[in-house]
């Protein structure tokens, strides 16, 4: 396999390098020149835009150095157009420029402003969702309906994404997704990532992109594609920020508030943000199970039949705080500092009947659980930007610092009721520790390749990560305070990731390429202290990808793009701790999960540079999947009376066939009503034998997300969002069809710089999930709600002057380790 893919890379350099003779044959030119003020001062940094006349088509962008002076090089014949801009003066455009040898324009003096640049405002409003020729954008801050909701309810609102009834996200029907916000990947998966995205506020977010297939300059982490997550940043000069305040009421209430301030001044940009979040949620889980023996005949064994009532109350406090400071035009360097503290109150009540082989009534339990939790998550990133020369050569870096703590107090009080023999309420608490260390440090370097006209990209990644987790259960029946050895535990691991890559990036008049390698060692250790269980390994992995593209003509774009991917398991995942749900309910970690491997394929076509049409494929090998199976108990069974205990446990799956194809039309009916309709289709086929049960299933399902955005008259607007997601299986989980739909209505005053906004989700409760799940030996059916019809009232105001200039990017190095750390 990997001679082929050396193969493929190789023919694709070649086509690549084709064209460098013929291309060094073209003669190349040269336009430079001064940029200056009215009165004749100098203006460093300040930004040229060079474009094609006719056509307004963008060749190059360039700023002034120190003392006003620019430089375009390596620029073919023809006739041209430049646009220069700074925050002080006017917009300065020239007249055509025929250019057919070396140019010097001279200087070129730029008027003053009679007043400040306002900000543009854009009657038209974007949707909510955007289909691109390489990812899907959400604009979560045009959304009405977004407004005061989480940033999870604004995920299970986007096309091809879905949440289940364990927190786990997935894109296009595959799991494996890599959730990132600012460029930073977050420190947590399942159960953990989703009450963190609970805790966050959309009001501060201004956009999410949905990449299904990146580049080798990404992590090779996440198989099933990327969530980036844009919070909202102010680029106009001066002290500017905005003020949010939400309340919403389902069954229960639920507040968001959030302040963001940014001041920006010439070489300097100081930026911060807070915003709380206040949330009552419930979930009703019924869950009816059936136990059979693992033999041909399957003969019955048992039934359990429960009601569980999950009620959990957030309070989530969000801060960032950072600044980017000018050294000189060429060098950037910037400091951030976040940190997210969350606190939930959880109780829990389960109801439990057991039901013997002939389906009748035997013995009930009650358990009422009260549980603590603190998740506190702490990072520092420092940054620095160099621009080596005028023609392009960047190089930066990145070093990071994360620290994570989770304290977790639980107790459960169980009752038994109709037992063989009189049983006393059981009695357990529980204390779990947990702190997590990443330091990475990350350098990137940028350089055009003058001779073929391309662009390389190189760099290197180091990570260490160190986690460290403690659980004590303590037996308190009867006022004993006993350890609980079979469920204590200590678990230390240990892990270091090693990377490198290359890309290559070139554009032809119709035709584009990219080619990218990836190479990534991992080293990592674990120790079970309680009973001196270790695992080991190391290993070192390629990770090739490629993009063609290719214009046909005026209306069609097609491309494909090939990448080998990896999905590690997080560190919770790996960690043997055996969690306590219930009396019949156990969670339990795996030392010996192993990553899983992908190949994606995607072709794309576009039309119009407005319809777009993907098919993709991917094979992945040992498939991470989580699999419910009865606890294994010696033969003959010391205590057949007993309760049946059913354990949840992440395992890996031989293989998983992945066909898709996704279709996204937008539709303007008129000026004031707009509809994008986005359609995915695909079919999951599940290949291997886990838990006695030869799995090879699989189900051909559709998901169908249109947005449809209403302008209407006096600064009105509304929105209107309905979503189908079809039959669907994953594993050994068979979920029924969801649908719910989402309205809202918004409100404009004060010159636009003010909104009121009032949104109803899930209007007709229709957003419940079934699903049924079955295996040699055992068959469940699970029936779950939660508060998800909620009406929100939501009241933004910006503040400040509207002057406007450039922002900057800011990305760091420890992504995949945080992402992990859940």
């Amino acid at each position: 396999m990997y001679t082929k893919l050396l193969l493929l890379l190789a023919m694709l350099w070649l086509i690549c390098l084709a064209p460098v003779v013929r291309a060094q044959e073209l003669e190349k030119y040269e336009l430079k020149g001064i940029v200056k003020g009215a009165k004749g001062e100098l203006l460093p940094a300040a930004n040229l835009q060079l474009v094609k006349d006719p056509g307004q088509a963008l060749v190059k962008v360039e700023v002034t150095g120190q003392d006003g002076s620019f430089l375009f090089s390596n620029l073919p014949a023809g006739q041209y157009k430049l646009m220069v801009s700074h925050y002080d003066y006017a917009l300065y455009t020239s007249s055509v420029l025929n250019l057919t040898q070396n140019t010097n324009l001279g200087a070129l003096v730029l008027a003053e402003r009679a007043v400040a640049l306002q900000e543009v405002k854009i009657e038209a409003q974007k949707p909510f969702v955007e289909q691109h020729f390489d990812k899907t954008v959400l604009n979560v801050e045009n959304s009405i309906t977004a407004a005061g909701s989480t940033v999870l309810e604004v995920l299970e609102k986007a096309p091809g994404l879905a949440v289940d009834q364990n927190d786990n996200i997935s894109m296009r029907g595959r799991a494996g997704v890599m959730v990132m916000i600012n460029g930073k990947r977050v420190p947590m998966s399942g159960t953990e990532l989703a009450t963190m995205l609970r805790g966050m506020n959309a009001n501060d977010v201004a956009k999410i992109d949905l990449i299904t297939n990146p580049s080798s300059k990404y992590d090779a982490a996440g198989n099933a594609g990327i969530i980036d997550i844009k919070l909202k940043k102010d680029s106009r000069l001066g002290t500017n920020g905005s003020i949010t305040s939400s309340v919403g009421y389902g069954e229960l209430p639920k507040l968001n508030q959030g302040l963001q301030v940014n001041h920006r001044a010439k070489d300097v940009n100081v930026f911060g943000s807070y915003n709380y979040v206040h949330r009552k949620d419930f979930n009703k889980l019924d869950i009816y199970r059936e136990f059979f023996t693992p033999t041909s005949e399957r003969r019955l064994i048992g039934v359990n039949d429960q009601k569980n009532l999950f009620s959990h109350q957030i309070n989530s406090h969000n801060a960032r705080l950072g600044f980017d400071l000018n050294l000189s035009p060429k060098t950037i360097v910037g400091l951030v500092g976040s940190g997210i503290f969350t606190d939930i109150n959880r109780t829990t009540a389960n109801q439990s009947q057991f039901f013997d082989s002939q389906r009748q009534y035997d013995k009930s339990t009650i358990t009422n659980a009260l549980n603590g939790t603190n998740r506190n998550n702490q990072s520092l990133n420092f940054n620095i930007k160099h621009t080596i020369d005028s023609t392009g050569k960047e190089i930066s870096a990145d070093v990071d610092y994360a620290a994570f703590q989770s304290h977790d107090r639980q107790n459960f009080v169980t009752q038994y009721f109709d037992t063989d023999k009189p049983m006393p309420d059981s009695l357990l608490h529980g204390n779990l520790n947990g702190e997590l260390t990443i330091k990475s440090a990350k350098v990137d370097y940028t350089q055009p390749l003058k001779a073929i006209e391309a662009n390389l990209e190189a760099g290197l990644k180091s990570s260490l990560v160190h986690a460290d987790n403690n659980l004590q259960f303590f037996d308190r029946t009867r006022g004993r305070n006993t350890l609980d050895l079979n469920r204590s535990n200590h678990f230390i691991y240990r892990e270091s990731i090693h990377a490198a890559y290359v890309n290559l990036n070139k554009k032809w008049a119709k035709a584009s390429l990219q080619l990218g390698l990836r190479v990534e060692n991992t080293n990592a250790d674990g120790q079970q202290l309680s009973d001196g269980q270790t695992f080991d390994r190391a290993y070192t992995q390629f990770f090739p990808s490629a993009f063609v593209g290719y214009k046909l003509n005026k209306t069609h774009d097609v491309g494909l793009s090939v990448s080998r991917r990896i999905d590690r398991p997080t560190y919770n995942q790996l960690n043997p701790f055996v969690f306590y749900l219930d009396p019949s309910t156990k969670s339990s970690g795996n030392p010996f999960l192993l990553p899983q491997m992908t190949y994606s394929f995607e072709f794309t076509h576009t039309f119009k540079e407005k319809y777009v049409t993907k098919l993709s494929y991917s094979r992945t090998t040992d498939y991470i999947v989580s699999v419910l199976a009865p606890e294994q108990r010696p033969v003959p069974d010391p205590n057949p009376g007993q309760i049946p205990v059913v354990i949840q446990q992440d395992r890996n799956l031989a293989q998983f066939h992945y066909y898709g194809a996704s279709f996204s039309v937008p539709i303007s009916v008129a000026r004031w009503y707009t509809s994008t309709n986005n359609i995915e289709t695909y079919y999951g086929l599940y290949q291997g034998n886990l838990a006695n049960t030869a799995l090879r299933s699989g189900r051909p399902t559709f998901s169908i997300n249109s947005t449809n955005t209403f302008q209407l008259p006096k600064d009105w607007s509304a929105e209107v969002i309905g979503i189908y997601r079809a039959r669907e299986v994953y594993g050994f989980l068979d979920l029924q069809p969801i649908r719910f739909l989402t309205l809202g209505v918004q409100k404009q005053f004060l010159d636009k710089k003010a909104n009121l906004k009032l949104n109803v989700t899930d209007v007709f409760y229709s957003n419940k999930v079934r699903a049924t799940t079955a295996l040699t030996g055992y068959m469940e059916n699970f029936y779950q709600r939660r508060d998800t019809r909620v009406a929100t009232l939501s009241f933004t105001y910006r503040f400040g002057k509207n002057q406007v200039a450039p922002s900057r990017r800011r990305t760091g190095g420890a992504e995949e380790e945080k992402r992990r750390a859940g």
